[in-house]
């Protein structure tokens, strides 16, 4: 998803220095060109060599090498950045590129780039959380920065709190979002509904489905990805919440989730539901645990129709919102979907077969049908990431973009 790009990675000196390793690998596994650049204190962390095994690259630290002494090299790779990120960012140095200080290789170069800057702090927590420290960072983010914040937990100081390094994965996704695909969905406001939902039956008991949220989760991913301001209203899923939403509401019943679309729909521009919402939900719920009948007589379950969301956001759509649902079958896909679509009023069908291999539950690939009221579109087998482009691609067709 990188080929082509090229990413200047600044290494500065902590403990974290090994998940930059890790993020320099996934880069390279991207077909992104990386060059690493890092502080002195970082190579008593971690050599230099480790990061030229894993780019290929030679590793920039002294401003003044001589082993190319024809070209200026902190300008020379300023002007092949795509995207710089410096990963993990000591205070020290968030503080001098807050303040344009450039007295080593990593500042000298990124102040001559005029590409996105992302940083990732890390650090002792009283440090991150010290006035000067978030004046630096409001003073970064100012300038055009994008900071990306750190989580809590242990840290190697052995204090407890915000401080640490996100993930490699996290990193990795901070770049891709930032890289991979155009801004043609600026300015939208999208809602996207995903996962499962969970009926009551008793304090310990529920009805629901087999959903992972998976789905869901790329289209909203997707959406952000290309710009769009994104509302995600998620049911219980055990998928981390995904970065750059404008808003994640999570809830559990679909009576919860009705309440959370309902509330926001008529400012959205998009409506993507692709959420497994229960058809149904018991028509009371016990107070206390049902037991087993000691007569030994089989347990009658009454079941009561849950809101159905999609039909009410098809009778309430305004002028200019486009509508979209998801049609998961087992039998007569087209038929079914057709009739969801003109029963409902929405734009868009996006349908699968839950028996065609690729197409199920808690899959990493989707194979998707597409119904329009003029068209039928159907997929190839994808990847669930690709397919919500896919999506996106034609929901923007039919808003005329």
């Amino acid at each position: 998803m990188l080929s082509g790009k090229t990413v200047l990675l600044g290494v500065t000196g902590g403990i974290a220095c090994y998940k930059a390793a890790e993020l320099a690998s996934a880069l390279v596994k991207q077909h992104c060109k990386v060059r690493v650049l890092m502080t002195k204190n970082a190579t008593e962390f971690i050599a230099p060599l480790t990061f030229e095994s894993l780019t290929g690259n030679p590793v920039a630290v002294d401003t003044f090498d001589r082993d190319r002494p024809w070209e200026i090299e902190h300008i020379a790779l300023a002007d092949q950045a795509d995207l710089v990120l410096i990963a993990p960012a000591t205070a020290n140095v968030l503080a001098k590129l807050a303040h344009g200080l450039a007295d080593d290789m990593l500042t000298t170069t990124v102040l001559a780039c005029d590409c996105p800057k992302l940083a990732a702090p890390a650090m002792n927590t009283r440090m991150y959380e010290n006035a000067v420290t978030q004046d630096n960072l409001d003073a970064l983010r100012r300038y055009g920065w994008e900071i990306i914040e750190p989580v809590s937990g242990r840290l190697a100081c052995g204090a407890t709190g915000k401080g640490k390094l996100p993930d490699p994965e996290r990193l990795l996704e901070a770049v891709l979002h930032a890289l991979t695909h155009r801004k043609d969905m600026t300015g939208l406001k999208v809602l996207v509904t995903a996962g499962p939902t969970r009926e009551a039956l008793d304090p310990v008991r529920y009805l629901t489905n087999l959903s992972t949220g998976r789905m869901g989760y790329a289209v909203a991913r997707a959406a952000a990805a290309r710009g769009a301001d994104v509302t995600l209203v998620t049911g219980p899923t055990e998928l981390p919440r995904p970065p750059y939403m404008a808003e994640v509401v999570e809830v559990t019943s679909a009576r919860q989730m009705f309440e959370a679309v309902t509330a926001r729909s008529a400012e959205m521009d998009l409506i993507v539901k692709a959420a497994a919402v229960a058809d149904y939900r018991p028509a009371t719920v016990a107070e206390n645990k049902i037991k087993k009948t000691r007569s030994g007589t089989d347990l009658s379950l009454p079941l009561e129709r849950t809101d159905d969301i999609l039909a009410w956001l098809g009778a309430h759509k305004r002028d200019g919102q486009v509508l979209c649902g998801f049609s998961m079958e087992t039998a007569d896909l087209l038929e079914h979907s057709r009739e969801k679509l003109e029963k409902k009023r929405v734009d868009l069908i996006a349908a699968n077969n839950l028996r065609e291999e690729g197409a199920g539950f808690g899959t990493s690939t989707n194979l998707l049908t597409f119904l329009t009221a003029d068209a039928v579109i159907p997929l190839p087998l994808m990847s669930k990431t690709e397919a919500a482009h896919q999506l996106l691609d034609e929901l923007l067709r039919l808003m005329g973009m």
